[in-house]
C-alpha cells in the first residue's frame, strides 16, 4: 500500500526537511519544526504524489487515500482533545497548499474548516465567546465560498460593508456577536442565491471540497504564470497540509503575524515583521487593518504610535525571538515565519527560506559566511545570478507614483525616462542638444546603432527578448522594452497611440526594462550601488569557478564597463557596429557602390585608419587580455539606406548618381539575408574587405605592444564558416596581412585565427575545420536559428504557445536548447578536440549570459563564455555555481 499521508505534531513527525519533493516545502518544514520540539499545531500532509495521481487519473484520488486521511484526522483529535464535526467540542482545521518551491500567494488556503450551524454553537460555548465563534464562521463561509464554491469574495465584502455602515461601525473588531450572526445569515443567503443550493453543512464534504480546491489551484492561471516566470515544472505538483486551527482572534491575548529573521529588503540582521492583535492570518496581508511592528525599535524608527509586539506581549515576543534564533541557525538561512498567539501561547504555522532582494541576498550570504553559519562555497550558491541585474542597473524609485500605460517584454534591465523620438537621427541630434531621449521604433536595425547609443532607453513594438534591439541594448546597458504590440507607431507623423493615449515627439515617458512597463511622464530612479558585499562575494566566486568570462564589446565604453565588471577579455567584437559611425559610413557606402576591386580598395583605404584606431583603443583597455575580433558578418545591403530621402543624401555624399544607388540596392536585396551573402562569403567574394580588417588589427596590435611593452593577443574570427576550404582561404588572407605588417614593423606578435561555429554543417565537420582553426566560438544566436530552422525575430508570436504546450520548456533564444543545439555543440567539441586537443572553445551568443546555458558550457568543457558587459557578473556567479554543482 502506498503511503499518501504523513503526520506531524506533539513533538514528532513522520517527515523531515529534506523531503520537500514529497511533502512540499511547507509540509517538510512543519515536520522539521515538530521534530525540533517547537510549538506546531498537529496535522498531516497529503503528498505531492497524490496531486500527480489526481491529474493523471481524471481528478480522482487513490482508493486508499480517504482511510489514511481519516486515521490522521483521528490522531489530531487525540492530541487536541476535540472531534472533527462534534457539535459540543468541534475540531477545526486549516487546509493549505505547499509546493516544493515557495509560491507565495499563488494557490489557495481555507481556514476554520469544520464550522457549520451546529458546531459554531459548540465553539461559542466551549470558548465562552460567541463573538469569536461567529467571526470565525463568517471568515470560513467567505473563504470557502470564494476558494471552493467559486462565489466571488466581493459579494461578502459588500455585505460586511453594509452591516458596518448600518451600525455606524468602522473596524471589524467593533462588530458584536449579534452583528456577526447577522453577517453569517446574509453570507449564507448570498451563497444560496449565487449557487441555487445552501452552503455545505457536512464537515466531510467541506474537507474534501477544500482538498480538491488546493489541487485544482495548482493549475489556476496565476500559479501557471508564476511557475513559468520562475521555471517551476508543472509535474512537481503540490502537497496539501491539513492542520488543527489555532486562533489569533479570541481576544486581546491573541494575535497573528509574519516575521523574517533578517530584513528581506536590506539583509540587515534585525527581526523584521508585522502582527495584529485579535486577528487571523489573512488580516495581516489583506490591508483591512494596519499591522503593527514586531519590535519597539522598528516602531520608533517608523514614527508609529500603535505599540509593538515587544511592548504589548513581551513574554510571547521573547519566545518568538528564541524560535527565530533557533530556526535560522538550524536551516542556516534567513527564514520567513508565520505565527499565531492563542491566549498568550505561541504557535508556529510555517517557516521557509525568505524571499529577498538581490542586495539583501548578497548581504545575508556574506554575513552568514562571516558568522560561520555557512561556508563561502555555500554563500556563492545563495545568490540567484539573474537577481544581480537589480544591482547593476538603475531601478525605479519604489515609492514614486507612476502611470503605467502598457506592458511588454522586459528585454534589457534598468529604468530610464526621456523625451520620445522616433528615429535614430533625431535621437542623436536631440542628445547633442543635451536632451535625454527614449528611442521608439517599430523595430531597430544596425543602422539605428548611433541613436540607440545616445538614448536613455529603447522601446519597440516588434521583436522579442533576443531581437536586435534587445541584444544591442543589453550590450550597452540600456533599458529596453520590446514587442509592445499595442503601440501604433507613426514614424512620419512623429507620434504613437497606446490604448487610446496619443504620445507625440518630445513627450516624456519612462521605461522599466526589468518589468516591461511603459509609463507616462518621468518616474524618479535609484542608482545602483555595488557595495562591499558585492565585491566580497565576487571574490569568492572567482576562487571556485573554472570557466573564464569574457564580454561582447566593440566600443571603448563597452570594453571599460566589461573590465569594471571583471571580464577576462573580449569574446566577441562585432566590427560591423564600428562601420556605422558617422565619420566612416560614407566610405563604407562608397566601397559598396564601387564598380570594381580598385574602387573598393580605394574606399577601404579610407576606412583602414578608423578601424586601426578602434582596435588600438580596445587593446589598450584590455591590457593584454585576449580580444576576439569577428570580421565583417552582415550582408552589405544593411549599410545602405532604404528611404528615398536618405538615398539622395548618400548618393550625393558618395559622388554617385541616384539611379546607380537604386540599382545597387536592388542588386544586393536578398529574400533571406540571414542565410545569404554574409560572413565568410563576403570575405571570399570580396577578399579586400577582410584584408583591410586584418591589416588594421595587426597594425593596432603592433602599435600597442610597442607602446606599452605588454603582449597583445588578437584572436581573428572568421564568421559563418561551413567548410574547411572557406576557413583555409580566409586564414591564408589573414596570415598574409600579418606577415606584411610584421615585416614593415620589424617585430612579431602572437595571434590566433579561428571561426565562429554557427551552422550545423560546421558542427558536423568540426574535426576537419579544427585542422585550420585554433579556436571555436559558438555563435549560439545563429546556431539556434539554423538548427531549429526558426527566425528569432519572427518566432515571438508562436514561441509562447509552444512553451504553453510543452514543446519547448524555455525560449530557445534566451536559454540554450540543450537537447538539439546543445547536441550540435557537443559533437563539435568532441570532434574538434580529437583533431586539436588544445583547441580553445567558447560561446559568444546571448546564451553566454544565461545561467542555465552556462551550466551546460561547464558540463561540456568549454574554456569560456562571453556575454554583454552588464551580464559579466551574472556569468561569473553562474559559472561558479556550475563548477560547484559539478564538483
Amino acid at each position: 500500500m502506498s503511503k499518501w499521508v504523513y503526520r506531524f505534531g506533539d513533538g514528532t513527525a513522520e517527515g523531515r526537511a529534506d523531503m520537500k519533493n514529497l511533502l512540499g516545502g511547507k509540509g517538510a518544514n512543519l515536520a522539521e519544526m515538530a521534530n525540533l520540539g517547537l510549538p506546531v499545531p498537529p496535522g498531516f500532509t497529503v503528498t505531492t504524489e497524490v496531486c500527480t495521481y489526481y491529474y493523471a487519473n481524471g481528478n480522482q484520488y487513490p482508493s486508499d487515500l480517504k482511510d489514511q486521511v481519516k486515521a490522521a484526522m483521528a490522531e489530531i483529535e487525540r492530541i487536541i482533545g476535540a472531534k472533527f464535526g462534534d457539535t459540543a467540542n468541534p475540531l477545526l482545521v486549516s487546509v493549505r497548499s505547499g509546493a516544493r518551491a515557495s509560491m507565495p500567494g499563488m494557490m489557495d488556503t481555507v481556514l476554520n474548516l469544520g464550522l457549520n450551524d451546529q458546531t459554531v454553537e459548540g465553539l461559542a460555548k466551549g470558548s465562552n465567546d460567541p463573538r469569536f465563534a461567529y467571526d470565525s464562521y463568517r471568515r470560513f463561509i467567505q473563504m470557502y465560498s470564494d476558494v471552493v464554491l467559486g462565489v466571488d469574495h466581493h459579494h461578502f465584502e459588500d455585505i460586511l460593508e453594509e452591516v458596518k455602515q448600518d451600525g455606524d461601525l468602522r473596524l471589524d473588531t467593533d462588530l458584536s456577536a449579534d452583528d456577526w450572526k447577522n453577517v453569517v445569515a446574509r453570507y449564507k443567503d448570498k451563497v444560496a442565491e449565487e449557487l441555487g443550493k445552501p452552503f455545505p453543512q457536512s464537515v466531510e464534504d467541506q474537507l474534501w471540497g477544500a482538498v480538491g480546491a488546493v489541487f485544482g489551484s495548482w493549475m489556476n492561471n496565476r500559479a501557471i504564470t508564476y511557475r513559468r516566470l520562475h521555471d517551476i515544472p508543472a509535474e512537481w505538483g503540490t502537497a496539501v497540509n491539513i492542520q488543527a486551527m489555532v486562533f489569533g482572534n479570541m481576544g486581546d491575548d491573541c494575535a497573528t503575524g509574519v516575521a523574517f529573521t533578517r530584513n528581506p529588503s536590506t539583509g540587515t540582521k534585525e527581526f523584521y515583521g508585522e502582527f495584529l492583535v485579535n486577528a487571523q492570518g489573512e488580516d495581516v496581508v489583506a490591508g483591512i487593518r494596519t499591522p503593527q511592528y514586531l519590535t519597539k525599535q522598528a516602531r520608533t524608527e517608523a514614527g508609529a504610535t500603535a505599540p509593538s509586539m515587544e511592548e504589548v506581549m513581551p513574554a510571547v515576543f521573547a519566545d518568538l525571538c528564541a524560535v527565530r534564533d533557533r530556526l535560522e541557525k538550524h536551516f542556516a538561512d534567513m527564514q520567513d515565519l508565520e505565527f499565531t498567539v492563542q491566549q498568550s501561547k505561541l504557535w508556529m504555522l510555517q517557516t521557509r527560506s525568505g524571499k529577498r532582494t538581490a542586495a539583501a541576498a548578497l548581504k545575508i550570504a556574506v554575513e552568514m559566511a562571516d558568522e560561520g553559519l555557512i561556508d563561502r562555497k555555500k554563500a556563492v550558491t545563495r545568490v540567484d545570478p539573474m537577481a544581480l541585474d537589480q544591482l547593476l542597473h538603475p531601478t525605479l524609485d519604489p515609492n514614486a507614483p507612476r502611470k503605467t500605460i502598457s506592458r511588454a517584454l522586459p528585454a534589457s534591465p534598468g529604468a530610464a525616462s526621456g523625451k520620445v523620438v522616433f528615429t535614430a537621427e533625431d535621437a542623436e541630434s536631440w542628445a547633442q542638444r543635451g536632451e535625454k531621449v527614449i528611442l521608439v521604433r517599430v523595430e531597430t536595425s544596425p543602422e539605428d546603432i548611433g541613436g540607440m547609443h545616445v538614448a536613455q532607453g529603447i522601446l519597440t513594438s516588434r521583436g522579442g527578448m533576443t531581437s536586435h534591439a534587445a541584444v544591442v541594448a543589453r550590450g550597452m546597458g540600456r533599458p529596453c522594452v520590446a514587442g509592445a504590440g499595442d503601440l501604433r507607431i507613426d514614424t512620419r507623423g512623429k507620434q504613437m497611440v497606446v490604448r487610446g493615449e496619443t504620445i507625440k515627439e518630445g513627450d516624456v515617458i519612462t521605461l522599466d526594462g526589468s518589468t516591461g512597463e511603459i509609463m507616462l511622464g518621468e518616474v524618479p530612479t535609484v542608482q545602483p550601488e555595488l557595495t562591499g558585499d558585492f565585491a566580497t562575494l565576487m571574490g569568492w566566486v572567482d576562487e571556485v569557478r573554472t570557466l573564464k568570462v569574457r564580454a561582447n564589446a566593440e566600443t571603448p565604453l563597452d570594453a571599460r564597463t566589461a573590465r569594471k565588471f571583471g571580464a577576462e577579455g573580449i569574446g566577441l567584437c562585432r566590427t560591423e557596429h564600428m562601420f556605422f559611425d558617422a565619420d566612416r559610413i560614407v566610405a563604407v557606402r562608397e566601397m559598396i557602390l564601387a564598380g570594381d576591386e580598385a574602387g573598393r580598395r580605394a574606399a577601404l583605404a579610407k576606412i583602414l585608419p578608423f578601424q586601426k584606431d578602434d582596435f588600438v583603443e580596445l587593446f589598450d583597455i584590455m591590457q593584454g587580455l585576449p580580444v576576439t575580433i569577428r570580421l565583417l558578418d552582415p550582408p552589405l545591403h544593411e549599410f545602405l539606406p532604404t528611404s528615398e530621402a536618405e538615398m539622395e543624401e548618400v548618393a550625393k555624399a558618395a559622388g554617385a548618381d541616384l539611379a546607380t544607388l537604386r540599382a545597387r540596392n536592388a542588386q544586393l536585396h536578398e529574400a533571406n539575408p540571414m542565410l545569404g551573402h554574409r560572413g565568410c562569403r563576403l570575405g571570399i567574394t570580396y577578399p579586400e574587405i577582410y584584408e583591410m580588417q586584418a591589416r588594421a588589427i595587426f597594425l593596432a596590435a603592433v602599435e600597442v605592444s610597442k607602446k606599452t611593452g605588454n603582449p597583445v593577443m588578437p584572436e581573428v574570427m572568421i564568421p559563418l564558416v561551413g567548410t574547411k576550404k572557406e576557413l583555409d582561404l580566409m586564414k591564408d588572407a589573414v596570415d598574409r596581412m600579418a606577415e606584411e605588417v610584421f615585416k614593415e614593423a620589424g617585430t612579431r606578435i602572437d595571434y590566433m585565427v579561428g571561426t565562429m561555429i554557427e551552422l550545423p554543417r560546421a558542427c558536423l565537420q568540426a574535426a576537419q575545420i579544427a585542422e585550420t582553426a585554433s579556436f571555436f566560438s559558438f555563435g549560439t544566436n545563429d546556431l539556434t536559428q539554423t538548427t531549429l530552422g526558426m527566425s528569432r525575430d519572427d518566432s515571438g508570436p508562436f514561441l509562447e504557445i509552444y512553451r504553453q504546450k510543452g514543446i519547448y520548456e524555455h525560449d530557445p533564444f534566451a536559454s540554450l536548447d540543450q537537447e538539439g543545439v546543445g547536441e550540435m555543440i557537443e559533437i563539435a567539441v568532441e570532434r574538434g578536440r580529437k583533431t586539436r586537443p588544445d583547441i580553445k572553445l567558447g560561446i559568444c551568443g546571448e546564451h553566454g549570459g544565461d545561467p542555465a546555458s552556462i551550466g551546460f558550457c561547464q558540463k561540456v568543457g568549454l574554456n569560456y563564455v562571453s556575454c554583454s558587459p552588464y551580464r559579466v557578473p551574472i556569468a561569473r556567479l553562474a559559472a561558479a555555481q556550475a563548477a560547484l554543482a559539478q564538483s
